[in-house]
């Protein structure tokens, strides 16, 4: 699958632009030539609640591992240091700190320890405010759940867990065949 093509799949899922795009489209530079000012360091607690978030996101299912069986949360770290500018890292950041919070606020646990339906509530709410957010943003930084979401759409469907056990992967397809028959129930080509 092509990198525009993911880019563009991702993009009508989250219902708006892919935050950072335009690094992904043109490759992404290291922080001296981008101007960033520093990496994020985040830390192994940090990277696992990034992995729980993306889990909750895309679950594990009877036909496919989920977003953390992928290691997702490594790929946002990466992705959020090497892609992101300065303004879009510090609300990934500050994105995990208020999440943990909501949860706090709405289930009484922090979000690593709360269930998994109390996780999903959490985020369904958190998904409806982040797209009316979006909707009328303007000059406003983006909405840190809708830079969990690209990216953990991202991580999840550009692995090898998301392109052969999720999607149907044929490494050498062969002669093209525009019309494939469908049946209830397959998984989409990668």
């Amino acid at each position: 699958m092509e990198r525009r093509t993911l880019l563009k799949m991702i993009a009508l899922l989250t219902g708006g632009a892919v935050i950072g795009g335009n690094a992904f489209l043109t490759g992404c530079s290291s922080s001296k030539e981008s101007g960033l000012k520093e990496r994020l360091n985040l830390t192994p607690q940090q990277i696992a609640f990034l992995d729980e978030v993306a889990d909750t996101i895309l679950p594990t299912t009877p036909k496919s591992p989920g977003a953390k069986a992928a290691k997702v949360g490594s790929f946002m770290k990466v992705i959020v240091n090497d892609c992101y500018e300065a303004p879009d890292q510090q609300v990934f950041l500050e994105g995990m700190d208020s999440l943990d919070a909501a949860c706090n606020k709405m289930h009484k646990l922090g979000f690593v320890e709360a269930t998994a339906e109390q996780r999903l509530s959490l985020l369904t709410a958190i998904d409806k405010e982040a797209k009316e957010y979006m909707a009328k943003k303007g000059d406003l930084p983006n909405h840190y759940y809708t830079l969990f979401k690209q990216l953990t759409l991202l991580g999840y469907f550009s692995s090898e867990i998301g392109h052969k056990q999720a999607l149907r992967y044929n490494q050498a397809p062969g002669r093209y065949e525009g019309d494939v028959p469908y049946k209830k129930g397959d998984r989409s080509w990668a």
